[in-house]
This record gives C-alpha cells, structure tokens and sequence, in this order.
C-alpha cells in the first residue's frame, strides 16, 4: 500500500459529488473520476467506511454500496485488515460509459498534428545512412537542434548560446529533470493554481511541498499573494506559465513580471517558465516571438518584448522550458531546457537516471521544422481561432448562464460554471461519450470545483457536439444537487 487519504481529504476532493441518484452511485462516480484522473493514485487506502459516512452526512450503508459499486467496476479492491485500496486503471473508462466512434475526448488539449509533418518526416527518414552512423543518444542534443534553438531566443530578445541549450524527451521530461534536479525533499515550490496538472505531480514526485499562487481569467496573477508566498516561504523553484498559462490562458502583462522577478531575486528563488504554449497566438496583432521568428530575421531588434522575462533586469534565475508538442504534435517527444551553462551540467549529471538522450531521428525532424516555424504558427492559429469561435459561439448561445471568458491565445476556455458541480457534470458528459477533465484536477491543492477546462483544439463541429451534451445533462446535474450547492472551496484552501 502506497498512501492513504483520510475521510476529511476524501470529501474535499469529492467537490460537488451529488449530481446523480441515488446517492451511493454518485458518490461512487465521484470516487471513480478521483481514480481516472489520477487525483487518487493507484493503492491508496480509502477512508473506513463508518468514518467516510460521518464526515459526508450519509448512512454507513450508502457508503458501503457505493464501495460495492467501485469494486465491481474494478476500480477499488478490498483487502482482509486493510481495507478498500484503489487499483491501478490507467485511462479505463468508468461502467455504462459509450465509447463508439461518435464519442469526443476532449481530455488532451493537443491540436492534431501540423499537415506539413509527415512530409518533413519522409525527408529525413531519406538521410537515414547518415542518423545510423551516429552513437543515437546524446545527454545533452545535437548541435544542429541546440544551435536552431538558441538562435530563435536569440532573436527575440533572449542571448543564447548551444551551450545554454539542452533537448529532452518532450517538455513532460524537462519539467521532471529539472524538478529532481533543484528540489530536494521537504523543499517548497510555487505554483500556480490553476495549473498545468502534470507539472504539480512532478514537483510532488521530486518532494516538492506546493505553494498555490491564484490566477483567473479576469484578474491574472494574485501578486500580493505571490510576493507573500515567496518572502515568507523561500520556494526553491517557482514553476510559472506566464504566456497563454494552461489552462486560463491568460498571459502576465510586463507589470506582473517585474513583480514577480523582483521578489523571487529577493528569495532567491529559481524562476522555472514553462513555454509550451507561448507559440499559440491567436489575435495578436504581431505575433513575433521566440519561435515565430524567421531566420532572415535572426539580427532585427525585438522592441515588443512579448517573451515573458526577456526584460526583466534583475538577478534571477531563470530556466526556460519548451517544446514542440502543441505547436506541431503531441507524439513528437521533443522539448528543450534553456538555462545557464553551469545548470545545464547538473542537468546532464542527473539526467542518466531518468534517459539517456532524444533520439537522432525526431531531433533530426525537429531542426527541420524549426527552419519553417512561422508557416507553423501560422496555421496553428488559424486552426486554434476557428476552435475557439465555434466554442465561444455555442457556449454562449446554449449555456448562456456560464461565465466565458475571452482569452486571445492557447488550447483552452476556463469556463466559470453557475454551479461549484464540474467533477458531477464530468461524470454525467462521459456517460453521453464526452470526456472531459473536471475543475479539481487542475488544481494545485484543491477547489475549482466551479470551473471547466474546454479545449477548443479538437474540430469545430466535435466542439459544437460537445456544448450539445453539456447543455443537456447539466440541467439534471443542477437538479441532482442538494440545495443550496455545496460551496466551492478554492477561497477555503488555495
């Protein structure tokens, strides 16, 4: 047995569970979204179920049932002096869940892949006798990858040098490597909340304890609490999206840089940036940023300054984290560290434990596209503004009760719903074969139980289907919900 959660825990990332009848269905629903988003990790111990009863308000044998519910599912097991145990379930599907060809999944807020890629891809597999001969792996990437790189920071701003540069297995790999590189256990780190959920499991994972930073879709940045955040707590590592930030999309104006660079200088605290979507513009007027910038542009001035920090004048520690899995594929695994030289050499020291290097052939494809990064982005924004619309158009038009919030970049619409009820409205759009992440995972404590992330990256006709289902089951989501609602606790805990 791995951990444990105790009845208390269990309830508050239950959020608002009681969306369905009867009762011990919902609150077993709730339990399973808690399992398939891996908010509870396999082999965790659940509350005894007279505990769990007391603090919910319910009777043991509604508990009880819907423990008996989880283990025919096969999402729990029962263990002679253990008690009930989560098991291991991936990305299983919870029971009566329709998954035929017309379901939509928007849990990933990946755009399909760029159409110009496998063409880019054929041509390098033609130059295989040269990628064959080389060792396949190398710590820190190769220097035609690392030079195009720093070449684009360098001409938006940011001086870099190959040496500066390190590639990894996609941006998933750098946030870890450079987690288990700065953190030790016990060691606090900043992050936002909302947040990108992978990079908090990966903080936690290094021994991190998370300091959660607010930030909305109208207000931005909570600065007073992040000054207070990083006086009082010293953070080793404050991992920050301030470019179209996942899953807001709300970008840090210069303002809200400079606030947050000054206190982490005062801290001493590694600012870690996390680029993955700075790229995915949508309404910019000048959409020129690091890797936007055409090589015959490579020496022009970049008085615009839109790459975040680039002109911060303070002592601070900055590393920059990218890749090209939103920009041009999520299945191509190739990310990239930008730091100083002395941290890229106990990045390179830690590194073996976890890879041995980015193979030869997608950095190969990599160096290709970067050299045609500005037709990408082009047609990524395209691409992304039409998802947007469409989404923003029947949201507005089917859920007019919903707060929508305009965002001019990104993968996502975080959604205020009227009601604290996104983990039941979750549970009842996959039994329609939606599928759909609810508010509470991406939290870096808890709470966002009033919230939806809707990825607008899937086809605009799946986006409009989609608003279909919300706006059919939510009326029966709000119906099945106690009176008044269970209040939502991001004001309580974050």
């Amino acid at each position: 047995m791995d951990s444990r959660i105790s009845a208390r825990g269990l309830a508050g990332a239950l959020g608002g569970w009681r969306t369905r009848a009867p009762a011990y269905e919902a609150l077993a629903d709730g339990i399973r979204l808690l399992c398939l988003d891996n908010r509870l990790a396999p082999n965790t111990a659940l509350p005894a179920e007279r505990e769990l009863a007391a603090v919910l308000g319910l009777s043991r044998t509604t508990v009880t049932a819907a423990y008996q519910s989880l283990r025919d599912s096969g999402h729990i097991d029962s263990l002679r002096g253990s008690g009930s145990v989560t098991l291991p379930l991936g990305r299983r599907a919870p029971r009566h869940v329709d998954t035929d060809a017309d379901a939509i999944d928007l849990q990933q807020a990946s755009p399909a892949a760029w159409p110009g890629l496998a063409g880019v891809m054929s041509e390098v597999a033609q130059d295989a006798a040269s990628l064959i001969a080389r060792a396949g792996y190398d710590l820190i990437g190769s220097l035609p990858l690392r030079a195009s790189i720093a070449a684009r920071y360098a001409a938006s701003g940011v001086p870099t040098s190959p040496d500066q540069i390190m590639v990894t297995t996609g941006a998933q790999s750098a946030i870890q490597l450079v987690a288990t590189t700065l953190l030790r256990r016990g060691d606090r780190a900043l992050i936002e909340t909302p947040t990108y959920p992978h990079a908090a499991d990966a903080l936690r994972s290094a021994g991190a304890r998370l300091v959660a930073v607010p930030v909305t879709t109208d207000a931005g940045w909570d600065l007073d609490r992040a000054a207070q955040a990083l006086t009082r707590t010293g953070p080793t590592l404050a991992y920050l999206m301030p470019r179209f930030q996942n899953p807001t999309g709300r970008t840090m104006s210069a303002g809200e840089q400079r606030a947050i660079a000054e206190a982490a200088e005062r801290s001493r605290t590694t600012l870690v940036l996390d680029e993955t979507t700075a790229d995915l513009a949508i309404d910019d007027p000048e959409p020129v940023r690091a890797f936007a910038m055409p090589y015959a542009d490579a020496a022009a001035p970049f008085a615009d300054a839109a790459v975040p920090f680039a002109d911060i004048d303070a002592d601070v520690e900055l590393v920059r984290i990218g890749s090209l899995g939103k920009t041009v594929w999520g299945g191509l695994r190739v990310g990239w560290i930008r730091c100083d030289v002395a941290l890229i050499r106990r990045l390179a020291a830690e590194r073996p434990r976890r890879d041995l290097g980015t193979p030869e052939f997608e950095q190969a494809v990599a160096t290709r596209l970067l050299a045609r990064f500005p037709e990408i982005v082009a047609q990524r924004s395209l691409l992304l503004g039409e998802g947007r619309d469409a989404l923003a158009v029947a949201l507005a038009d089917r859920l007019p009760e919903w707060k929508i919030p305009s965002v001019r970049g990104g993968v996502s619409l975080w959604v205020e719903l009227d009601a604290p009820l996104s983990s039941g409205l979750v549970m009842a759009a996959r039994d329609e074969g939606l599928f759909l992440s609810a508010g509470p995972r991406f939290a870096a404590v808890s709470g966002h139980d009033r919230q939806l992330r809707l990825p607008f990256t899937a086809p605009a006709d799946d986006l409009r289907r989609a608003v279909d289902v919300l706006a059919r089951v939510w009326p029966d989501v709000r119906l099945a919900a106690p009176a008044p609602a269970a209040p939502d606790l991001v004001s309580a805990i974050v």
